[in-house]
């Protein structure tokens, strides 16, 4: 009996090859929709459109074309059961031996700014995800497909059914991820789009946390290791797919990580701008008219540092800047672009890692999940836009434009540093960094220390910290180290006390009523 696959598909590539073979070498009947069907006769393969085999019209702008007893019953129906055959002949049903499906762009629409919320409604398919999972369940007689990466493999089994009784039941495990996956997506973004109705009539909303969490994430690469050589480990999910690796060593886990931390601080920053970080902490960053000044500055906060470490700036490089850290042992440098020139010098360094930042980065939409015993945190991203115009100067004293500038500046940094985190900064550079200290005090002798340790000057810097100071003493300590203007989030009892000693110390003291613990 003449075997029958049913194709239809938002991505055509490799279909017509693919359909070719199902004819001429395996004898398939196709039965087709729409652009499918029309894309298989314009290709000179003998096709019958759905319509035509359920002797039901497409409609409702192609809302309404699948959903039919002829298809599903010719996927559902048990190839074993006297029953279900009978109702098939009876009710003239054929059976579907193969079911190509790829579903409707649903994520790739509503990831462009434009998109509005007809078109992606629109984008939800239907049919798809219904004909996936009646294959699916009878995998047992019917063959599925979703990945048009799996043509081959179903060509090159068709000739052992031993073979394709185990492909079909890994092709509906795929099935079944596919369409969860999708059906997550499709519940992320209706579920923004509800937040941002309530936030418009509720203006203290915020992005809603799921009450349930179904993560699927298909594996994208099997890491060497983990943290550490004894640790297993692998990537999930579609993190490759934003940048793009212009030579060196493959990606380690510590490296993903970093390469996360250095895009999330970076987008901080509009002016030219360079930060060099160590384990996730930034070590220095500076911002000037050129990424060399930029580098300059940033690199004389801590010459130690950026040995291993990790460089990340806003704009391309060139080969003025290429010619100078060429010459540090890094293990990452991450750039919109990079010249000719600078690529060419970096090519001597094999097993340097570059990577190109993609410009469609959707790093403002991620949540952030954490493993702990027995399960996972989930957060929003700490990324709500910090307002000066919202901030409260507590202090008698007003900021000078430069010394604003400069508060604004630390603001930025302090929110990517660990916790407990202090930032001595100048106008637009870093002047010493304090992170991940028992104690806040720590962190301002750690901060005070590397600047010293750098020859830098602290005297008429501002100091940033991530919490606010519980006591006078960390400022007293910031003033006698240099400082002269203070900003932290306040809302310490003995915040009054805390502004005492700033105005005996005459120092500005900004509050920004917003803390970015980062644990």
């Amino acid at each position: 009996m003449q075997k029958t696959a049913l194709l239809s598909v938002s991505d055509k590539s490799g279909l017509v090859p693919f359909a070719k073979a199902l004819v001429e070498q395996y004898g398939y009947r196709l039965l087709s929709t729409g652009g499918t069907a029309k894309l298989l006769e314009k290709e000179g393969i003998p096709v019958t459109e759905v319509s035509k085999y359920t002797g039901f019209p497409e409609m409702m702008e192609g809302r309404v074309k699948t959903l039919h007893p002829k298809i599903h019953g010719g996927l559902l129906a048990r190839r074993d059961k006297e029953e279900h055959m009978g109702a098939a002949v009876e009710h003239g049903i054929d059976m579907i031996d193969l079911v190509v499906v790829n579903l409707y762009p649903f994520e790739e629409t509503v990831s462009k700014s434009e998109v509005t919320f007809e078109l992606a409604v629109e984008n939800i398919d239907i049919g798809g995800p219904s004909m996936l999972r009646s294959a699916a369940k009878n995998h047992a007689s019917v063959c599925v497909v979703v990945d048009t990466a799996d043509y081959d493999r179903v060509l090159a089994s068709m000739g052992s059914e031993s073979a394709m009784i185990k492909l079909r039941l890994e092709l509906a495990v795929k099935v079944f991820e596919r369409t969860s996956n999708y059906d997550s997506a499709i519940a992320s973004y209706l579920k923004d789009q509800a937040a941002d109705e309530d936030s418009v009539s509720d203006p203290t909303a915020i992005s809603g946390i799921p009450t349930e969490l179904n993560i699927q994430l298909s594996q994208a690469k099997s890491l060497r290791y983990g943290e550490n050589p004894h640790q297993r480990s692998a990537l999930f999910g579609s993190f490759l797919d934003c940048f793009e690796q212009l030579q060196g060593k493959e990606l380690s886990f510590n490296n993903i990580i970093d390469i996360t931390a250095a895009t999330y601080l970076i987008n901080e920053f509009k002016k030219p701008t360079v930060a060099i970080l160590k384990h996730t902490n930034p070590c220095g960053v500076a911002s000037s008219e050129t990424l060399v000044d930029a580098w300059q500055q940033a690199f004389e906060t801590d010459k130690q540092a950026p040995f291993g470490g990790i460089i990340v700036v806003n704009q391309t490089m060139d080969s003025d800047l290429a010619c100078i850290v060429s010459k540090i042992f890094c293990e990452v440098i991450i750039a919109p672009g990079f010249t000719d020139a600078a690529r060419e010098i970096f090519k001597k360094k094999k097993n340097l890692r570059l990577m190109i930042v993609k410009d469609d980065l959707p790093v403002d939409s991620l949540q952030e999940i954490r493993s702990v015993l027995g399960g996972i945190l989930v957060q929003d991203r700490d990324i709500t836009p910090d307002l000066p115009s919202e901030w409260k100067i507590v202090s008698k004293r007003q900021p000078t434009e430069d010394e604003m500038r400069a508060l604004i500046f630390g603001w930025n940094v302090v929110k990517h540093v660990k916790s407990n985190a202090i930032v001595y900064a100048g106008c637009e550079r870093t002047l010493g960094v304090g992170a991940g200290q028992m104690s806040r005090v720590d962190s301002s002798r750690i901060a005070v220390w590397k600047a010293g340790e750098a020859g830098l000057s602290l005297d008429g810097s501002i100091v940033a910290s991530d919490a606010f100071f519980p006591f006078a003493d960390g400022l007293i300590a910031a003033a006698e180290a240099g400082a002269i203007a203070a900003i932290q989030p306040g809302g310490s009892v003995r915040d009054e006390e805390v502004i005492t000693a700033a105005d005996e110390r005459d120092m500005v003291m900004v509050f920004t009523n917003k803390r970015h613990f980062k644990h």
